[in-house]
């Protein structure tokens, strides 16, 4: 895994994507040149604005794949399902070529010309998919773990390296068990205690070891050997590391305060400040002006359903746990809470209208909160603020949970985008945890990569 502004990004993907933003530059300049084969080929002192168009072509072109989810890998795709996945990507970036042409005349390609690059340049990804998910099959873009423990928190680890599957493959060589710790694992994969961790990761050619153990006080953890094998140029992270990494999340089963004291990230810097605003402001006023005909036939819809009002306020915590009013569409019925007591939302909550059912699945209530975000009580990205009877109940029974107030609530979050409604104090735990690496690793590239995940969460329906 790469570390880019203290987020984890996969070595396989990233060498995918340098890999496709080449063949898309390159296709842009042989579509070109397959389209003027009578000599009217456009890279000529004409055509100053050429490598221009190809750059912003193969940007298109990356951007349509990451929002319809074509970085999140799947290992035993075949042709057909990397075709289907393809043609939409390849409309979506022909749109958004249509609409820069238009914007910025001076970028420009016949449609002719735009329809042959596009030919080539999805010829090119699709041949170039089907070599790499082939070259898959090998063990070359394979990592062999080993993970120190037996028990339950390394049962945890390994399901976690086993299913998480959307960036790359982990091969488990085995689980080296700790004296006086309860077995969580099959027998068949306890590897022999008779060697050191050094030998056995030598041995089995392994490029990494899990700290997976609840407990590492008293003289048999083997403190030593770790070193010894970090020494060789073997990897060796521990659970908490592991699960940030594999699944962008803190977990506060397994964390150490001192591990969040002592660690990196939490980045509150001023420059950081300054520049999440500018963000805010720059990505609410788009947003807004090309949701706006969305606004307006939701507030008539809404209105024609169910009458007045079309908007409803909801006080709720801000940072360092100030109060504000939030501004949404409403989605349910005018009397929701009539017994007086706030009650949890759920993804098929009985107290939606039909037109709030539709809004909510496609995040269209949560867009009069653009105007949140230019008052300065909320950024576009961050954890989801949540109301003062709540959070007065979950910071009693949740471990770090006023972490999370540390920072602005978002519009659209880590945890929004990778969890469903929180409608328990335990879905609140799961969401807390995205929140917590949203925290302690947030950045503008990571603000951008919400931002796309968001988009394939209203396309295809996921999430909340």
């Amino acid at each position: 895994m790469l570390r880019i502004f203290n987020h984890s990004v996969s070595k396989v993907v990233s060498g995918l994507f340098l890999v496709e933003l080449l063949v898309l530059l390159a296709s842009t300049y042989l579509g070109a040149a397959l389209r003027y084969m009578d000599g009217r080929f456009p890279l000529t002192e004409q055509d100053p604005n050429f490598f221009l168009t190809a750059v912003t072509y193969a940007c298109a072109m990356l951007f349509s794949m990451s929002a319809l989810g074509m970085y999140k890998l799947n290992f035993r795709e075949g042709f057909r399902d990397t075709f289907l996945r393809l043609m939409p990507a390849c409309a979506l970036s022909f749109g958004i070529m249509t609409l820069v042409f238009y914007l910025l005349p001076d970028i420009h390609l016949g449609r002719g010309a735009l329809g042959m690059v596009v030919f080539v340049a999805a010829l090119g990804i699709l041949l170039g998919r089907i070599l790499f998910f082939k070259s898959s099959e090998s063990k070359l873009l394979e990592s062999r773990i080993i993970f120190l423990g037996a028990g339950a928190l390394a049962r945890e680890c390994s399901d976690l390296a086993l299913h998480n599957t959307q960036y790359h493959k982990y091969r488990i060589i085995g689980f080296v068990p700790m004296f006086g710790e309860e077995s969580h694992v099959p027998g068949s994969a306890i590897l022999p205690a008779t060697q050191s961790l050094v030998s056995l990761a030598k041995k089995f050619n392994a490029s990494e070891i899990v700290v997976s153990v609840q407990n590492r006080r008293g003289g048999s953890f083997p403190i030593q050997e770790l070193l010894e094998c970090k020494l060789n140029g073997i990897k060796v992270v521990d659970a908490a590391s592991f699960f940030e990494r594999e699944a962008n999340q803190i977990r506060i089963d397994s964390l150490q305060p001192s591990w969040l004291v002592f660690g990196g990230g939490f980045d509150q810097s001023f420059l950081r400040t300054v520049g999440k605003r500018v963000f805010d402001l720059i990505t609410s006023l788009m947003i807004f002006a090309v949701s706006l005909p969305a606004m307006v036939v939701a507030g008539l819809l809404i209105y024609l359903e169910d009458g007045a009002p079309i908007f409803y306020q909801q006080e709720r915590v801000g940072k360092n746990g100030k109060t504000f009013m939030v501004l949404k569409f409403r989605s349910m019925r005018t009397n929701s809470e009539k017994a007086g007591t706030p009650q949890w939302a759920s993804s098929n909550d009985p107290r939606t209208t039909r037109v709030g059912r539709i809004i909510r699945k496609l995040r269209i209530d949560e867009l009069p909160q653009i105007l949140n975000v230019v008052k300065g009580d909320m950024s576009f990205v961050g954890p989801r603020p949540e109301r003062p009877f709540f959070v007065k109940q979950l910071c009693q029974d949740v471990p770090f949970y006023n972490a999370r107030h540390s920072i602005k609530p978002g519009i659209t979050g880590l945890a929004q985008v990778r969890y469903q409604y929180g409608a328990s104090v335990e879905d609140s735990i799961q969401k807390l945890q995205y929140d917590l690496y949203y925290v302690k690793n947030n950045s503008l590239f990571l603000d951008m990569l919400i931002l796309i995940d968001t988009l394939q969460v209203v396309v295809f329906g996921k999430g909340q």
